[in-house]
């Protein structure tokens, strides 16, 4: 399932933020903005996926869609929601045109700002330059 997460957020990269980005297969220790989106799948389980962007990173989305140079710490928030929301939606859409996978996902939720410190199954980080985000997944109890 983190394939198709990883592909929409490199594509987020590609097609949004329009510049090269590098994946790595770690967790981002600087400090973050962090949010996540749960996840139903047709399979009956369910996921937490975490987005953890560091402040450039978010300044620049909010740059990006807001036209901001220096963006307040709730509007930060406000964007790293929204990317959260537009990464797993489109993931969700890879999902479904690849028949894999298949599944509803919730309303952003913002977690908290600090360093990345949450258990997680699985996690990437892109690198844009000197930011970087990382998208993690955690298989949480369906029952919930």
């Amino acid at each position: 399932m983190l394939d198709t997460i990883i592909k929409a957020a490199e594509n987020f990269c590609i097609h949004q933020m329009n510049e090269p980005h590098e994946l790595q297969d770690l967790v981002t220790k600087k400090r973050t903005l962090i949010a996540y989106i749960d996840i139903d799948t047709q399979e009956k389980k369910k996921y937490r996926v975490y987005i953890a962007s560091d402040l450039s990173f978010a300044q620049k989305v909010s740059q990006l869609f807001l036209e901001e140079d220096e963006s307040d710490e709730e509007t930060l928030k406000d964007m790293i929601l929204e990317t959260a929301n537009l990464i797993i939606g489109s993931a969700k859409v890879i999902a479904e045109d690849m028949h894999k996978n298949q599944y509803v996902i919730s309303t952003p939720i913002f977690e908290k700002i600090g360093q990345f410190d949450l258990e997680v199954d699985a996690a990437k980080t892109i690198k844009i330059g000197d930011s970087e985000f990382t998208v993690a997944l955690k298989e949480i109890d369906a029952q919930e």
